[in-house]
């Protein structure tokens, strides 16, 4: 995907930290920027996927005679052919890596499907409608099999055992754990135990996946176009599983309409296409239908916890063991999210004693992929939701519970009984703005006020500890990134970055620090993402890296540059290099603005006087350069323990919100955030990311869930069921900024991706209680919608009459 700047709203050298317009936003605007549906080649084929209805079942056979013989149907393939076209999609993140139990993944099912949903055939046609049509036609004969849906059932003796050679559901089983926690628990003042369901759901982006795959057997090359987030990793997989030589596929990534995790690789489509093509000899085009987006799931987790604390409400120390039903094990980069839950623990508190065991379980339920948080929001949520239950038993302020506890800023480096190094921060400062920013004292006001009236509004605190720019050992989840900066002989700037964007405007902060660097304007910039033949090495968009790491490398290739062009102006100004100014497009000897250079003259002499000025420089006027940043470790300490973050940004959340305890219905009528991402690039793009975040938040504690039958067969089907929040479901949101820079990378900056959906959906679901305090209702499971929130109601009633 290549974009082009327009005028920014300032000039050179003051473009960090100004609110530009996304670049090309009007093509997003207006509808005319090319998705994966976009794009068309000569002679496309288009197919569609037969999916097993059946949770837990054997295929006995499948007849597909009539289905290839139907109108514009050109290749039907089915399971049995499978194997012999490609070896199993390489898994990103292998549990075998961490002792646990693996599988072969193929693109179809081979012999036995394990969730409903599952591909065990695909047809190829000249329309999408023809291909579509001809699934009926496809005869499967299954063998049922018994069904587990619930984890804690799956890991029963008497349970269904998904796979073969496995002597369990588990798989895998890991603890964090540090300081002396029984003996501290024996010595507190309180113990609090609480259980937590955190329901499935999904990342639901504006635009499904989406693929094209193109083998071109005269030369035996591979393009394919997808709706992706990691272009170079994803070409490795693609090579690995269909026995191909790496340098033989290009992967192009178009623009993306929204991604938030889900784009992440593993997919059997994407393997699945590449070999339609090749059979058919033409292009070939997937796209996801709403029904098979909702089929993934993500963050469906169990948390039994128990909490030691003192009068004081100082927590001392905390036990949660973590039991994720991550249904299926496919190669996806789900099932990770849990030993990000784990490890993210206690988040931003300064407690030192701990437990932290998580069970990843396989069940009879589609399986994982990514999603928006990476399994840290869920870590926010119980943590929130035990200083709301300290301060409930001891009849604190719930925004003193956590004053108590934070880690302090003399602190930082501070590292957490998991092993998570903090870079920096000042998270009583930023929970005190927040407080500033909502009145929160004048909201208990007015709280005290209307439940005299019978309404009952709620309070909900929650602060996030958000990792940002992850980099796991001996996997493809790589901390660091490279870019390319090349300024051509006509003075333009072209920019080419292994990083990619699902939409969210990181091509043109990276563009705002070249063109600080080189002090030039930024309509002279255009900025090159997601093609793997034009880009340098990148592992591409997640963990909310693309400034951390594609900024920072951007950063380095555009100084080198500059250095190169210091050289050249030095001597056509006759004047030494450190006295060389670059500022709006014009190089000069500083004080002497009058004796100015334009940009393009001095670049034109690198490249057309390569043997007088030019000879001091090595030609041309480019640099390829990786950032890899530091504080990250991943040899392990004398307790074992890594740190796979460079930068940890961190927020306070408040949520106000009213409840009709007749309805059940929630309403969210004001949310409040101090953001600390470290150095900001782009106020809006931030401000952005934490709208969407906050809305995201909202749908999870309130509305969203995927739901399945007994059969395990998914009810939820579509956005009519899947209930996302609405415009008007989304109130007033005030955003404040803290900038604490880091002080491990380069530019200063945390990310800001991955923040915000498990800060908002803690303070929404702590505010939910807060209303409904009154009624000493309990939360034991998510999301507090209608139904959930009458039967709290009712079971409190019934805990009070007995």
């Amino acid at each position: 995907m290549t974009t082009t700047l327009e005028r920014g709203q300032q000039p050179g050298g003051n473009y960090v930290g100004a609110s530009l317009r996304k670049l090309n936003g009007d093509l997003f605007v207006t509808g005319s920027a090319d998705f994966i549906n976009d794009i068309a080649l000569p002679g496309t084929l288009y197919t569609a996927i037969l999916r097993s209805p059946c949770a837990h079942a054997h295929i006995r056979s499948i007849d597909t005679r009539t289905a290839a013989s139907a109108r514009g149907v050109v290749r039907v393939l089915a399971s049995a052919e499978i194997k012999q076209l490609c070896n199993p999609i390489p898994h990103w993140v292998d549990p075998k890596f961490f002792g646990g139990q693996s599988t072969d993944v193929y693109p179809l099912a081979v012999n036995k499907v394990v969730y409903a949903g599952q591909p065990v055939a695909a047809v190829v046609a000249t329309s999408a409608n023809d291909a579509e049509a001809a699934l009926n036609l496809i005869q499967v004969e299954y063998e049922e099999l018994p069904v587990v849906l619930d984890a804690e059932e799956a890991l029963q003796p008497e349970a269904p055992i998904l796979y073969e050679g496995w002597n369990s559901n588990l798989v895998v089983r890991i603890p964090f754990i540090g300081g002396d926690t029984a003996g501290t628990f024996a010595g507190a003042d309180h113990v609090i135990k609480d259980t937590i369901k955190i329901q499935r759901y999904n990342a639901a982006p504006i635009e499904p996946r989406g693929y094209l795959a193109h083998y071109d057997k005269r030369t035996r090359n591979l393009t394919f176009y997808g709706s992706i987030q990691n272009p170079h990793p994803l070409r490795l997989v693609l090579s690995t599983a269909l026995r191909m030589p790496e340098n033989r596929i290009r992967i192009i990534a178009p623009h993306v309409g929204g991604a938030f995790g889900s784009k992440m690789h593993g997919y059997p489509e994407e393997v699945l296409v590449c070999i339609l093509s090749m059979l058919t000899g033409a292009p070939v085009k997937w796209v996801e239908s709403r029904s098979e987006n909702l089929i993934v799931g993500a963050r469906e987790q169990t948390h039994h916890f128990e909490v030691a604390f003192n009068a004081d409400g100082r927590v001392l120390a905390i036990r949660d063991h973590i039991i994720a039903n991550v249904g299926a094990l496919e190669a996806m980069v789900g099932w990770p999210m849990t030993y990000l839950t784990a490890l993210t623990m206690p988040c931003g508190y300064k407690i030192e004693h701990g437990e932290f065991i998580f069970s990843v379980v396989a069940t009879n339920k589609p399986p994982w992929n990514a999603a928006r948080g990476y399994g840290k929001e869920a870590t926010n949520l119980v943590m929130e939701r035990i200083m709301d239950l300290v301060a409930r038993k001891l009849g604190m302020d719930p925004a003193q519970v956590r004053m108590r506890n934070f880690v302090q800023p003399q602190d930082f480096p501070y590292t957490t009984v998991p092993g998570l190094i903090l870079d920096s921060g000042n998270y009583q400062g930023a929970l005190q703005k927040a407080l500033d920013l909502i009145d929160y004292p004048g909201l208990r006001s007015l709280q005290a006020q209307l439940r005299r009236e019978g309404r009952y509004i709620g309070i909900g605190i929650a602060y996030e500890l958000t990792p940002e720019g992850g980099a796991v050992p001996s996997t493809m989840i790589g901390g660091y990134d490279s870019t390319t900066v090349r300024v051509d002989p006509s003075g333009t700037v072209s920019i080419l970055t292994g990083v990619t964007t699902p939409g969210g405007g990181n091509d043109t902060a990276i563009a705002q620090v070249v063109a600080d660097t080189l002090g030039i304007e930024i309509s002279a910039i255009q900025v090159t993402q997601g093609d793997t033949e034009i880009c340098p090495y990148g592992h591409g968009n997640y963990s909310g890296r693309s400034m951390i790491v594609g900024g920072s490398s951007a950063a380095l290739a555009a100084r080198e540059v500059r250095e190169k062009m210091a050289k050249l102006a030095a001597a056509m100004l006759e004047c030494s290099t450190e006295d060389v100014v670059f500022e709006d497009s014009k190089i000069y000897p500083k004080g002497s603005p009058g004796r100015a250079l334009n940009f393009a003259e001095v670049a034109l002499a690198g490249y057309n006087r390569a043997y007088d000025i030019g000879s001091i420089v090595e030609p041309t006027l480019a640099s390829t350069q990786v950032y890899r940043p530091p504080h990250i470790r991943h040899i392990p300490d004398e307790h074992g323990r890594i740190n796979p973050y460079p930068s940890y940004s961190n927020g306070a959340y408040i949520a106000l919100v009213e409840v009709d305890i007749e309805t059940g219905c929630t309403k969210v009528r004001k949310i409040a955030v101090v953001h600390d991402c470290g150095v900001i690039i782009n106020p809006v793009f931030v401000e952005g990311q934490t709208q969407g975040a906050v809305a995201m938040g909202i749908g999870a504690a309130l509305s969203e869930e995927v739901v399945y039958d007994e059969k395990g067969r998914p009810l939820t089907t579509s956005l009519r069921d899947y209930l996302m929040p609405r415009a008007a479901d989304v109130p007033e949101i005030l955003i404040g900024h803290q900038e604490t820079p880091c002080p491990y990378t380069l530019l200063g900056t945390k990310g800001a991706g991955e923040a915000g959906v498990g800060g908002t959906q803690a303070a929404v679901v702590n505010a939910v209680v807060d209303a409904l305090a009154p009624f000493g209702v309990e939360v034991s499971r998510l999301p507090l919608n209608p139904p959930n929130i009458l039967r709290m109601l009712r079971e409190a009633r019934q805990r009070g009459a007995s």
